[in-house]
């Protein structure tokens, strides 16, 4: 059996599948994924990470890593000190709900923070305002983990 689930476990990450995280929340889910350490810090030191280890669910647009290293110089540094303005970018990048990406629907989703954000699809593609879902989801025990290029900003 062991071998069995090895296998499976092998094709599945070969396939580029995500396999729900067994046991994890979402926070844990995005520590175990690895791209998401900013994004996790940043939760963190907003005081988010008890909400997003609660029951939810939420979808997250989590920036990855790299994403967060697109923001023009001094913006993360200055995010990170006013803990105010931080919950308010990382709440609008939260959806109350499960939603996973065959489910979107194009048009406007009202986020935790309150704020509307845009959802398109187009041949599969999806986008969220101004950013791409690189990697759909990564799911957890409380929701769903969307990876998008780019932090988004409330206008």
């Amino acid at each position: 059996m062991k071998k069995f689930l090895t296998a499976v476990l092998a094709a599945a990450s070969l396939a580029g599948a995500s396999l729900p995280a067994m046991g994890a929340d979402l926070i844990a889910t995005a520590v175990a994924d690895g791209s998401f350490k900013t994004f996790v810090k940043a939760v963190q030191a907003a005081g988010l990470t008890d909400t997003l280890k609660g029951p939810g669910p939420f979808t997250v647009f989590a920036p990855t890593d790299h994403a967060f290293s697109k923001l023009p110089p001094g913006t993360l540094d200055a995010l990170m000190k006013d803990k105010v303005r931080l919950a308010q970018v990382l709440t609008y990048h939260i959806l109350p709900g499960e939603t996973l990406v065959a489910q979107f629907k194009p048009g406007p989703a009202k986020t935790v923070q309150g704020d509307m954000l845009t959802l398109k699809s187009d041949n599969g593609k999806i986008t969220v305002d101004n950013a791409n879902v690189i990697q759909s989801d990564v799911t957890a025990d409380n929701g769903v983990i969307q990876a998008i290029d780019t932090v988004l900003m409330p206008k």
